[in-house]
């Protein structure tokens, strides 16, 4: 008596713990349909971009955007056919990171309250002060604890950042009490 055994694939029905291995094996599917999805983002939003106003030449604020989202496409693609044929990515072996210790997640909320925080104070304060406190909030986050420095740097950074974007760049950015003084 023979006896022969098939592997079922794992879109059919069969042993749950085979689907699982093969999609444990291909994980990497899931960074391309994410870059799938963000290529087809950036693709929507710059095809219905209104630029009539901003256009000033042959190459217009649409060009980057439509460059940037064909370009995800296409490494969405090219990442998955890699995949499927057996191709893998390196593990992490990190010069400086232990794999082993967790995650720390109090820079981690650290950093994402001083983000959510700029965000929210940039329209009332404007960038300028808002960029300060969040390019101080994020050193802080990071471990730095020079406090009597760190400010300092973080308002300087700041400043030249909106110079640079508001009068050189002409990308206006809120200027909040400033406004008159810059």
């Amino acid at each position: 008596m023979t006896t022969t055994t098939t592997e079922t694939p794992p879109g059919e029905s069969g042993n749950g713990s085979s689907r699982r291995a093969w999609l444990r094996e291909h994980s990497e599917l899931g960074v391309c349909v994410m870059l799938l999805a963000l290529g087809a983002l950036v693709l929507t939003d710059a095809l219905t971009m209104d630029v009539e106003i901003a256009q000033r030449g042959p190459i217009g604020p649409k060009t980057v955007p439509i460059a940037v989202g064909i370009g995800l496409l296409v490494v969405a693609v090219i990442l998955a056919i890699d995949v499927l044929r057996g191709g893998r990515g390196e593990a992490e072996g990190g010069e400086d990171i232990d794999l082993s210790e967790p995650a720390d997640w109090r820079t981690v909320l650290l950093l994402a309250g001083v983000f959510l925080g700029a965000a929210v104070l940039i329209e009332p304060l404007g960038f300028p002060i808002a960029g300060a406190l969040l390019f101080w909030g994020a050193a802080y986050a990071l471990g730095s604890r020079h406090l009597d420095r760190d400010p300092l740097i973080a308002a300087g950074i700041s400043l030249i950042t909106y110079v640079v974007f508001n009068n050189l760049l002409g990308v206006p950015l809120p200027g909040g009490p400033l406004m008159g003084v810059l």
